[in-house]
């Protein structure tokens, strides 16, 4: 096939989640509300971290970034997404591939270790809380901050400059709502063993070794509770400002962990598209409400 038809393709064609003109409506709507949700509850987020002095905490701060991230995240696939619903099979140019590639992989990355740094503080705040203000000081949480978003960088970085150099000669229908790496290097002409072994190395370690630091945090301040706590209600208050933190990691994690930690040749698209819609549609919609609904300071913030 390569021998036959040498021509470089400069498109892709996104096939999109259905062909089914009343599901593409259904759909639609339903992508719309939560993008709109997303955005809304993002943005009222970041004002009420930047706005309200008694939210300039090290949590609340991880929080700001956390929605931030959102925003942009859902930003860089749903619109496109949405607008293939309207008007059908979406054309991407190779460059807006790549664009779309790396800033996936680039807030995706930075939101998963960032998530570790807010184990971290769980852990400070609830292990060793007559250090906190000293081991969480404002310069700290910049340094993990920066280094969070630096992380994620450098990743996608990787991943588009290595996805700029495969040659793309056969067919150009990505069967997939968004450039994802996985349908790209399933239309590569030439050799990708370099693009998967980036795949199943760093992507799978910059998964994997955050979540090892939230599993850890988590095994620790179990362990700290259960020893150190004696009343009940007094074991109940730390999980209870835990707890948004482990929903938000699960929301993430089940599906990342689902679609980039196995070997990655061989995997059927059709698979990868309903888990990589949860974390890129439906958890930064969700994201708000976890924590204002469970946080007595943030739902006061809200009301001033």
């Amino acid at each position: 096939l390569a021998m036959l038809n040498q021509t470089e393709v400069s498109e892709f064609i996104l096939l999109g989640l259905t062909n089914i003109q009343g599901l593409q409506h259904f759909f639609f709507i339903s992508f719309l509300l939560l993008y709109l949700t997303s955005l809304l509850g993002n943005g009222t987020i970041v004002t009420m971290v930047i706005s309200e002095p008694r939210l300039h905490t090290p949590m609340y701060f991880f929080l700001g970034n956390l929605s931030c991230l959102d925003i942009f995240y859902s930003t860089v696939t749903v619109p496109k997404m949405l607008s293939g619903f309207l008007f059908g099979h979406q054309h991407i140019s190779f460059g807006g591939c790549l664009a779309q590639l790396y800033f996936f992989h680039f807030l995706g990355s930075t939101e998963v270790v960032l998530l570790a740094a807010m184990a971290y503080d769980r852990y400070v705040a609830i292990c060793n809380p007559l250090r906190y203000t000293l081991v969480m000081s404002p310069r700290t949480c910049l340094i993990l901050a920066v280094a969070s978003w630096s992380i994620g960088f450098l990743h996608a970085l990787m991943h588009s400059v290595l996805a700029s150099q495969l040659s793309f000669c056969g067919h150009n229908h990505i069967h997939h709502f968004f450039c994802d790496i996985k349908p790209l290097l399933n239309l590569a002409c030439s050799s990708t063993s370099l693009n998967l072994a980036l795949l199943n190395i760093v992507t799978s370690s910059i998964v994997l070794g955050p979540f090892t630091l939230i599993v850890l945090s988590y095994l620790y301040i179990i362990s700290f509770v259960i020893k150190k706590v004696r009343s009940q209600e007094g074991r109940w208050k730390p999980f209870s400002t835990c707890a948004s933190h482990l929903i938000l990691v699960a929301l993430l994690y089940i599906p990342v962990l689902f679609n980039y930690t196995p070997p990655s040749s061989g995997v059927s698209p059709r698979r990868d598209m309903p888990v990589s819609l949860m974390y890129s549609a439906v958890t930064p919609a969700l994201n708000p409400f976890i924590y204002t609904l469970r946080n007595q300071e943030v739902r006061s913030a809200l009301k001033k």
